[in-house]
């Protein structure tokens, strides 16, 4: 018999939501390019600061939001392969397509702090670096993004298959936070979101932005938005 379970708390429901607006937002602006360069900034800066929530999260978040929860370790994959695992968050192989996406992300966030386009856009770091390995990372920026395009597909390829062939919907579950699992897996405790490691969670992520943008990027991120700042107010009266 399954029963309606809570198994994915809301701040991991809406990081991955809100990744998906921010991957979507920097994919598509980085390939219009032009005025929409800075735009992909904004979205790369939100895309880094999710990620580093997530981090944090996978360490004192909810039980099923835990990396150790879910880790694909070698038993564990052995055993799905085998037809042998159970558990109620990820599976293994499904783990593993998280871990590469989070590590494809953070790789991208990271090479685009200190990207540039030859034109008008410099990453908030840089000035830390020459500008021949600034262009080197540059180049790596926009390699890589076509190993987030192939993991994606994947993704959305084993999200349609799940649908089409095991009749298991998987979107639904990462919105009410809820899944149908077997009584003798299902929690027996309900889960509980911790009021302080997600304050602390917050802080940490949104000052890792305030770092690498120099206390600069409410300016930068506030047309994300849809609110003009004061500083960008004066600019444009200039």
């Amino acid at each position: 018999m399954k029963i309606e379970t809570q198994i994915w708390d809301w701040p991991l429901r809406l990081f991955h939501w809100l990744l998906v607006v921010a991957v979507v937002g920097a994919y598509a602006s980085g390939k219009a390019g032009g005025e929409w360069t800075d735009w992909h900034g904004r979205f790369g800066s939100m895309v880094l600061g999710l990620l580093v929530f997530r981090l944090l999260w996978g360490f004192v978040g909810g039980r099923y939001a835990r990396f150790s929860d879910f880790f694909p370790t070698l038993p564990r994959l052995i055993a799905y392969l085998k037809g042998r695992w159970q558990g109620a968050g990820h599976n293994p192989v499904g783990a593993l397509a998280v871990l590469a996406l989070l590590c494809t992300l953070s790789v991208l966030a990271g090479t685009g702090l200190f990207a540039n386009d030859d034109i008008a856009f410099e990453g908030p770091l840089f000035d830390l670096i020459d500008k021949d390995f600034s262009d080197k990372l540059s180049g790596w920026h926009i390699k890589i993004v076509n190993l987030l395009v192939v993991l994606i597909g994947l993704h959305l390829t084993a999200i349609l298959f799940y649908q089409g062939f095991k009749k298991t919907n998987l979107i639904l579950p990462m919105l009410t936070g809820k899944k149908q699992l077997p009584k003798i897996l299902a929690p027996s405790v309900s889960q509980t979101t911790g009021v302080i490691p997600l304050i602390l969670s917050l802080l940490i992520a949104s000052s890792t932005i305030w770092g690498v943008w120099g206390g600069n990027f409410i300016d930068y991120l506030a047309p994300l938005a849809g609110v003009q700042t004061a500083t960008a107010d004066a600019k444009t009266s200039n």
